[in-house]
């Protein structure tokens, strides 16, 4: 087997592939969240879209290796695996720091000539609304406390002290990607950007929800829903038709990605 099939292998998760897909729906992860989270995308948007559910280094059946703690390099390493697959419009879905991850590697794919279709960032401040946060320098026990202040992990998982322990080495090493990127007020990408927020988020304001605006020079629509920071799930068939609404208005000629040669 290819190293680049290996890659891609370990990498995208096509939970339901098709063949006959028109468009791609690159789906990318919370801080300590994996591929899976996004089965029911998969399920919800058929056989017309590629639904590829990114799966980072550290996690599941990839905890053997060192996650990473540099969006530059987890936008890298996935824009330069999509310009490898068949060529087909790109829509991206990310999710916290995967919104981040996902702007990094729109701007990746766009200063390699590549445009992209569309741009979802759903619970996340825009890239240069920057707190001072450290929950990646915490302890054990403060990491933990984090993620029951957001109420995105099931509490069964989080008394399962076996569960959290193989889990905290990607989970702080995705608080440092995600506390320790910066992102300059000026920096754009090209495509549209749909944000969507919770009205009860305490990681994301109105106000920086709105700052996405000056990050890409398209349109930019703010999309507020009711619920915490993970109103994806409580909100979820309001988002999938969202994402299924946007597939059918998009079959007009939207972008595709080449392959390299």
């Amino acid at each position: 087997m290819s190293d680049l099939l290996v890659d891609e292998k370990l990498w995208f998760r096509r939970y339901r592939p098709s063949p006959t897909a028109s468009a791609r729906l690159v789906c990318l992860p919370h801080a300590g969240g994996s591929a899976p989270f996004f089965l029911p995308v998969a399920s919800a948007l058929g056989p017309g879209v590629d639904v590829v559910a990114v799966q980072y280094p550290g996690r599941q059946d990839r905890r053997a290796e060192q996650a990473l703690t540099d969006v530059a390099v987890l936008a890298e390493r996935i824009g330069d695996l999509l310009l490898r697959q068949p060529p087909l419009p790109v829509t991206f879905f990310g999710h916290s720091l995967g919104a981040t991850v996902g702007f990094e590697t729109i701007r990746w794919l766009e200063a390699a000539g590549h445009p992209v279709t569309h741009l979802f960032a759903s619970g996340r401040r825009a890239p240069s609304a920057h707190r001072d946060e450290a929950v990646h320098l915490r302890d054990d026990d403060g990491i933990v406390a984090e993620l029951r202040r957001l109420d995105g992990t099931a509490a069964s998982i989080l008394d399962d002290e076996e569960l959290v322990r193989a889990a905290l080495p990607a989970l702080r090493a995705d608080y440092t990607a995600a506390e320790t990127y910066r992102c300059a007020p000026e920096v754009t990408i090209s495509c549209p950007v749909t944000v969507l927020t919770g009205d009860a988020d305490p990681q994301t304001t109105s106000s920086e929800a709105r700052a996405w605006e000056r990050h890409t020079s398209g349109a930019c629509e703010v999309r507020t829903y009711s619920g915490g920071h993970f109103f994806v799930t409580t909100r979820a068939n309001e988002i999938m038709a969202l994402l299924r609404h946007h597939f059918a208005a998009s079959e007009s000629g939207p972008p595709v990605l080449d392959r390299y040669p």
